[in-house]
């Protein structure tokens, strides 16, 4: 055998996809965070193999927090993490403003039980506190999206 190894196969990727939802409070933007276990994150799911990535992350949204009718004031723009979960898994995510706070935690009839334990409107202060550095990466992202004027269509 020669002192060449055998060519290394690409690990698949797993693509979530989900939503930066926020909502106009007073004079600022709050960011819906959800908790599953001790980890804070924007609403997110994997892309089944029938989905396009936006639909998967609208779906997601619904499914974990009963929010729909999301307006993307902001296009279908998104942003990927850097690859984690052992460098096999990305995370899209879009930004859409939620016309209400009236969040739900339904039932995930798979596991039983409500997918996330916890859900919270927060600022962008807070937000960063609870959010690991993979994910503070799209919270900037999104604040130098939605801080720029709207251009006219």
């Amino acid at each position: 055998m020669s002192g060449l190894s055998a060519p290394r196969l690409a690990t698949p990727r797993i693509l979530s996809a989900g939503v930066v939802v926020i909502h106009w409070s007073l004079n600022h933007y709050e960011y819906l965070l959800l908790r599953a276990y001790n980890y804070w994150d924007f609403p997110k799911g994997v892309v089944e193999a029938d989905e396009a990535p936006l639909q998967a992350a609208i779906r997601e949204v619904e499914e974990e927090t009963t929010l729909t009718n999301l307006r993307f004031r902001w296009g279908d723009i998104y942003r990927e993490t850097h690859p984690y979960n052992q460098g096999c898994k990305v995370a899209r995510y879009y930004i859409a403003e939620a016309a209400s706070t009236e969040v739900g935690l339904p039932m995930n009839p798979e596991l039983g039980r409500p997918e996330h334990s916890e859900f919270r409107w927060v600022d962008r202060t807070e937000a960063w506190s609870l959010l690991t550095p993979r994910v503070r990466a799209i919270l900037e992202w999104t604040d130098g999206i939605i801080a720029r004027p709207l251009r006219r269509r």
